[in-house]
């Protein structure tokens, strides 16, 4: 019995030497560990920047031709030549949507600003309605960019639904400063984001549905609750973001919440089916001058958006260096119901331009 167990106990010990790392690999994976952790440590390392203290997180004061204001942004990370600005939609939405890329950038690396536009919940909402128009965001966007010191060598600029139109003006203005551009969920024409609304998202609800909801539209009456009764349902967890409405996120009622409804209402429309009545927005046409962007630039799609994918598609082709990125699962919010093909495409797309694979 002495020597059964005398025999087990060297089998043990022989067994743990064969799998314990040998000195010369435990000292290469020691390394291998030192090495990486400095990369973690630069990429949240804060100190000696002016929003140490804060976290990231930084008021910008803008000059309007109604005085001066004060914006909201907030930095994620570091890296001297990826850095993402991150414009939401609405108008009149907030940075809280694009709260689940802090669950892709990070760990790709990149830096990234969350940003609520003037008359949004985190900055200054003035009542003056001359304040909300395109040209004005425009130089909003640059006053903010100039602010947080990015420049052609690291900025890139991510517009989401009403941030992609503001996108495309910005670039159409002031392309010289980024280095790639991202539109997100949003088309080059609100004439042609109605037609796809009325020949293509209309037609898919039931007959009686859409009768009942046009027949609320026709008398104004969008305060009607039966309005939301109807439009939840068969619209918004169909075409906005594709889950039963108890499993939205977080972010995403968050941002709800806090619309400023003034600032939608002149600038979208109070309707739900495209962009209608005297919105400011009625008219937005860039499609001809896409070609101007010559900037490298990403569009991305969703199969069920309230954009028309094949839109946003044929956009691509028309910038001198474009992308299509399709989300299959996607709808307006593809970066949570096709989260991993949206942030796979978004991660390759930045990542090729930064080290020259998609070049001015």
């Amino acid at each position: 019995m002495k020597n059964l167990y005398t025999t087990l106990a060297l089998g043990l010990v022989l067994l743990l030497q064969a799998c314990s790392p040998s000195a010369d690999q435990a000292a290469s994976e020691n390394a291998t560990s030192q090495t990486a952790s400095p990369e973690l440590a630069t990429y949240l390392d804060y100190s000696g920047t002016e929003t140490e203290l804060s976290g990231g997180a930084r008021r910008i004061t803008i000059t309007t031709p109604k005085g001066d204001f004060y914006v909201w942004t907030k930095r994620v990370g570091n890296n001297p030549t990826m850095k993402v600005l991150l414009l939401h939609g609405g108008p009149g939405g907030t940075h809280e949507a694009f709260e689940c890329f802090d669950s892709y950038l990070p760990k790709a690396g990149i830096e990234y600003y969350y940003y609520d536009q003037l008359g949004s919940h985190y900055s200054d909402q003035p009542n003056d309605t001359s304040l909300w128009n395109i040209d004005r965001f425009v130089e909003e966007v640059e006053q903010v960019r100039q602010a947080l010191n990015l420049d052609e060598r690291n900025f890139y600029l991510l517009g989401h639904s009403w941030g992609g139109i503001l996108a495309t003006e910005y670039a159409l203005k002031y392309q010289q400063h980024l280095k790639g551009l991202i539109i997100s969920n949003m088309v080059s024409s609100i004439p042609s984001y109605n037609q796809y609304a009325d020949q293509v998202l209309g037609p898919q609800m039931p007959a009686e549905v859409l009768a009942e909801i046009k027949q609320i539209e026709a008398k104004n009456d969008f305060a009607n609750p039966r309005y939301m009764e109807l439009l939840l349902p068969y619209f918004y967890t169909q075409h906005a973001l594709r889950m039963p409405l108890e499993q939205w996120p977080d972010p995403v009622l968050r941002m709800f919440d806090h619309m400023n409804q003034t600032v939608y209402v002149q600038m979208q429309g109070p309707s739900e089916f495209g962009i209608r009545g005297n919105a400011s927005l009625l008219n937005w046409d860039r499609s001809k001058d896409l070609p101007r962007i010559k900037v490298p630039t990403l569009t991305i799609g969703g199969q069920y958006d309230t954009m028309d994918p094949k839109h946003m598609e044929w956009m691509a082709t028309q910038f001198p260096n474009g992308r299509y990125l399709y989300c299959p699962e996607g709808s307006h919010m593809s970066f949570y119901d096709d989260q991993k093909t949206y942030f796979n495409g978004l991660v390759d797309f930045i990542k090729d331009v930064d080290s020259g694979k998609v070049t001015q």
